[in-house]
């Protein structure tokens, strides 16, 4: 992440390696487009062939290049690209220079009339990102044929307003694909008069159509044929899909083009088996962070209903847990999708499940704002903040429709009508033989700060309110097939971790470590909550208490993170050192990217991290590497795990943070649903027995649970943040899962059939099955689209179902 300097000023390049040379290329001769002494300076960031400029995603696809592959400055034919969507706008070469000329002049107008303004995208409240108002009309305009005509167009707009943008802090994820900037203003489809829903189809008013589960939905994807969903699933596996929707015209006189309602019936097999609707069929409504799809939160079921913006698509998430036990078979089920008609009156008959939903979500407002006395001015502010956003929230959901349309609020449609009138998404799932193992062959160790949750909600470190917040958070992740752990983090890297809050000897713990669904656990070093034992007794205790249970093959312990010096590495031989005096068979797991920088292992970097091991043996069990380390050096991977000592129970673990960067895995937001899922792709094919990663909720510091997530400074947008705050979104308390969470799953799923067809098969085998599908080949050359995924599962299948 770069920061913009003084005056706006920022370059960052994040080109693609095998295009470098091109990119500069591009780079240069669009900087020859650009006045030489712009007013403010220019920002210019480099996306592969797409460019982010002062905020505006500008690109093309250049048809004249020479057969060495050279880049040559682009034809009239060449064309604009425009973010979320899978086609382009054809416009001339002037005219996008033209753009380009236009914000840079149109800066420099308003800074000539003393307004403060900084081009580039702004985060709303909602975490959508807007555009330049008069960078919009400018766009919708003919194509101005002069200097002149540009100025005075820049000119009446400046004299209609203006609005201060601020590129947002996080800057643009890295993944290459640039998701999530508004193109409200170029919508290819102009909204036409309101319309009846129940006298025309609801097709007539709304594009629904939907896509897999590793492609980001942004606001200005484009429509497709709606097609029949057909999915696959082993028994305890969760499968998912999107549901895009987009009007094609208003139906409202609000500011929303109108209101859908979406109706799920169970999936049911021929037997009469069935999944259900809230059980195993669950929606979510993609709610973008920073612009990004990102963020899933819950939809009431089976009926739900959403307010459509015009120019915009929405989208659903629609995931199905197929439970152990579940029949194999065909299921079979709809999802119905109806245009709501606005006839107003019916706010005076709520349900209980919204009277109640309306009363939590007001007294959420209360508390936020009651106990302010003697608090300090900035956490005074952020609580009004939080109640404004909550009390917005109210006012425009569907129970106020009548109070800011003037059509009133939506009434349910009669059946028949339904029937008739409605989009009828037909969803087809066929459940496999095999069955996922309950307990996950890799130990996907993923931290949680309990110093983010007591901060955020308020609750004071070792209450009774702090247990329960733990807890929640512990249980709610474990579905997706991660092994929690909660830290603290101290100086020079000192970690605490711990998977349970209690001790050793209390039932809440045993019931952790006893959970099928949990393959690793970390035992803290010494107390979470100070006692009257030293540190030695507590040690001796736990440790005792712990190795007489079946489930100490899980434990580990993780006592510092990244060692830089030889005081760090002495600190851990110490700290390990203790644990065997108790627990010979104990096993440390240690994270690092390099040696000691103070006293080099060997004469490069690189050699000196390989040599890392014998620094740490016999004080480290697991050696936890950085991937970014790694980079593409796969041939490496053998040279590591050749030299482990598998006789002394030693283990190679893997872990993200920060990097890699696009085009490696990782998880950061913007980076492409393939990119998310590779990660564990990637973990299998190296080899590794377990993964780490620190943290899942590690945003900037927050004192309300509804207050506005912020990623944190320094880092790759999205890094250190799976998941959020239920309440940030709804009243409910909770954690809303990210997209990248959900395709963490996904991946962690696709280790288990690569597990299971290397069992069967062995792993050249499995290897080579892998490649010739075309999911995985290495770090930058894996599958970007979905069908080989299903491809290579659907082999696993065939090959390893039961006779």
């Amino acid at each position: 992440m770069v920061k913009p300097a003084k005056g706006g000023t920022t370059t960052m390049v994040a080109a693609d390696s095998r295009a470098t040379r091109e990119d500069e290329s591009i780079e240069r001769w669009i900087r020859s487009m650009i006045p030489r002494k712009p007013a403010t300076g220019v920002n210019l960031h480099v996306l592969g062939q797409r460019f982010l400029l002062n905020g505006y995603i500008v690109g093309f696809e250049s048809t004249n290049t020479s057969p060495s592959g050279k880049f040559s400055p682009p034809s009239n034919d060449d064309k604009l690209w425009r973010p979320n969507s899978s086609h382009y706008l054809h416009m001339s070469l002037r005219r996008w220079t033209s753009i380009i000329i236009i914000i840079i002049r149109e800066r420099s107008t308003q800074r000539k009339k003393g307004v403060k303004c900084t081009f580039g995208p702004q985060v709303n409240k909602s975490g959508t990102l807007r555009r330049v108002k008069a960078f919009q009309k400018i766009s919708n305009s003919a194509i101005l044929s002069s200097p002149q005509e540009e100025e005075e167009a820049i000119q009446m707009e400046s004299n209609n307003g203006s609005q201060e943008m601020t590129v947002p802090v996080e800057g643009v994820a890295g993944g290459g694909t640039a998701y999530g900037f508004n193109d409200g203003g170029l919508s290819s489809e102009p909204l036409q008069q309101s319309t009846d829903p129940t006298e025309v189809p609801t097709s007539d008013l709304v594009h629904v159509w939907c896509m897999p589960n590793t492609v980001n939905v942004g606001s200005q994807e484009t429509p497709r044929p709606l097609e029949t969903i057909n999915l696959l699933a082993a028994r305890n596996e969760r499968e998912s899909f999107q549901i895009a929707m987009r009007p094609k015209v208003s139906w409202a006189g609000s500011s929303p083009s109108g209101s859908v309602q979406v109706q799920c019936s169970d999936l049911c097999s021929s037997a009469g088996d069935r999944l259900v609707v809230g059980q195993s069929l669950k929606l979510r409504r993609v709610v973008p962070v920073l612009g990004v799809p990102d963020a899933l939160v819950p939809l009431d079921l089976p009926v739900t209903q959403l307010n459509l913006l015009p120019g915009e698509t929405s989208v659903i998430w629609v995931s199905i847990d197929v439970p152990n036990g579940q029949p194999p078979g065909q299921y079979d089920g709809d999802i119905i999708v109806s245009a709501m008609k606005t006839d107003g009156g019916s706010s005076d008959n709520l349900g209980k499940h919204e009277k109640d939903q309306l009363c939590m979500e007001l007294k959420n407002c209360l508390d936020i704002m009651e106990p302010i006395e003697g608090k300090p001015m900035d956490e005074v502010v952020e609580r009004i903040k939080c109640a404004s956003s909550s009390l917005r929230r109210i006012l425009f959901s569907p129970s106020f429709a009548e109070f800011i349309s003037t059509n009133g609020s939506s009434d349910m449609m009669e059946e028949d009508v339904v029937s008739n009138l409605a989009v009828r998404i037909k969803l087809r799932l066929t459940v496999w033989e095999f069955i996922i193992p309950v307990t996950p062959s890799l130990p996907a160790v993923i931290g949680v700060s309990d110093t983010v949750i007591e901060d955020r909600f308020g609750v004071e470190h070792g209450s009774e309110k702090w247990y329960e917040k733990l807890d929640l958070h512990f249980k709610w992740l474990l579905q997706y097939r991660i092994s929690p752990y909660f830290c603290k983090w101290g100086e020079n890297m000192r970690v605490l971790t711990y998977t349970s809050p209690w001790p050793a000897d209390h039932p809440k713990s045993d019931e952790y470590f006893s959970d099928p669904r949990l393959a690793a656990y970390a035992v803290p070093y010494r107390q979470v909550i100070a006692g009257d034992d030293s540190r030695e007794c507590y040690l001796r205790k736990e440790v005792e208490i712990l190795r007489s249970k079946p489930h100490w093959n899980k434990a580990y312990f993780y006592l510092w993170d990244e060692p830089l010096n030889m005081d760090h590495f002495h600190n851990v031989r110490k700290m390990a050192s203790e644990i065997y005096a108790y627990a010979p068979d104990a096993r440390v797991l240690t994270t690092y990217y390099c040696g000691p920088g103070d006293a080099p292992l060997a004469p490069t970097p690189f050699e000196s991290f390989v040599k890392v091991p014998n620094l740490l043996r016999p004080h480290t069990q697991i050696y936890c590497t950085s991937e970014w380390v790694l980079g593409n050096r796969e041939d490496l991977v053998k040279d590591i795990v050749g030299g482990l000592q598998l006789e002394n129970r030693e283990e190679w673990w893997t872990y993200i943070c920060l990097g890699p960067t696009d085009p490696h895995p990782n998880w950061h937001l913007g980076m492409r649903g393939t990119q998310h899922r590779a990660v564990m792709w990637r973990v299998w094919k190296e080899g590794g027995t377990g993964f780490l990663y620190w943290g899942a909720n590690c945003y900037e510091k927050a004192t309300v649970p509804s207050a506005e997530v912020r990623f944190r400074r320094g880092l790759p947008p999205g890094d250190g943040v799976l998941y959020y705050p239920g309440e940030v979104f709804s009243s409910s308390s909770e954690p809303v899962a990210s997209l990248r969470l959900e395709r963490l799953l996904s991946g962690l799923q696709d280790y288990e059939y690569l597990k299971l067809y290397e069992s069967k098969y062995g792993r050249e085998e499995a290897m080579r099955l892998l490649e010739k599908t075309g999911v995985y080949m290495g770090p930058e050359r894996y599958t970007l689209e979905h069908r080989p995924i299903d491809v290579l599962r659907g082999e696993v299948y065939n090959a390893c179902r039961p006779s």
